[in-house]
């Protein structure tokens, strides 16, 4: 049976190593893409070669086209195929919307957003070729509710879930999926700033009592990728957070 391949953008550390260990657990080719995480991406395509999976780490910009292009193509050169897009590339910003720069709205949209775009519009035509495949895209709980201090953060995880809702409509008769998943509050990097302070709080307001995890979200996103009636699904992975 040939193998499939996933290619995850932001993929070196956080929740996209985790993603991209979970699809080569699952037998799958895996191509991780990465912005400036160079050391964590070889370390975790040595993980995931002792795993037995086939590995491609691709440095690049996910809000440049050129760049997301050239990766694509590099992949589908080297794996035939890309079955499973997992738009995971992005960034943070706390910060009070009066004093949140044009500059900085314009960059956490390029990263979190744009990327997206680009890189599925990118998987497009090769999947539409072969026959079909899947687009999950990362959002956050915080485009479902909206966070203070975070609107433009807010404001690019709500598009996600958009974008996802529309795409999947215009994908569907060439059998392409596609589906959104909201992770809650995730120990992850993105998350090491804040105090333990505000991470009990917050951890008080999770019905399942507990901060979620990598793994945790990257349980629903191969589940997302893998479901084959299921297409403009926004799942939430938050313990129950946002119910």
């Amino acid at each position: 049976m040939e193998k499939k391949t996933v290619f995850i953008s932001g993929g070196a550390k956080g929740i996209g190593a985790a993603c991209a260990e979970a699809f080569a657990k699952k037998g799958y080719n895996v191509a991780v893409n990465y912005k400036t995480s160079a050391v964590a991406a070889c370390e975790l395509k040595n993980r995931l070669e002792k795993l037995g999976a086939a590995v491609l780490t691709l440095e690049g910009d996910c809000s440049n086209e050129k760049r997301v292009a050239e990766m694509i193509a590099e992949t589908e050169k080297t794996f035939g195929k890309i079955d499973v897009l997992v738009n995971n590339a992005g960034t943070a910003l706390i910060k009070l919307f009066t004093e949140t720069t044009e500059q900085e709205w314009d960059t956490i949209f390029a990263n979190n957003l744009k990327s997206a775009f680009f890189c599925s519009k990118a998987v497009c035509r090769g999947m539409i070729n072969n026959g079909g495949g899947s687009i999950v895209n990362v959002s956050s709980m915080w485009g479902i509710t909206g966070a203070s201090c975070e609107v433009a953060y807010s404001a690019t995880k709500a598009g996600m879930i958009g974008f996802t809702k529309a795409l999947c409509k215009e994908l569907a008769l060439s059998n392409i999926r596609v589906n959104c998943i909201c992770p809650g509050v995730i120990m992850t990097d993105m998350n090491a700033s804040l105090g333990d302070d505000v991470l009990s709080d917050l951890t008080q307001d999770i019905p399942l009592s507990r901060l979620g995890t990598p793994n945790d979200v990257a349980e629903a996103v191969v589940f997302l990728a893998e479901a084959e009636y299921v297409t403009g699904q926004i799942l939430a992975a938050d313990g129950g957070m946002t119910v």
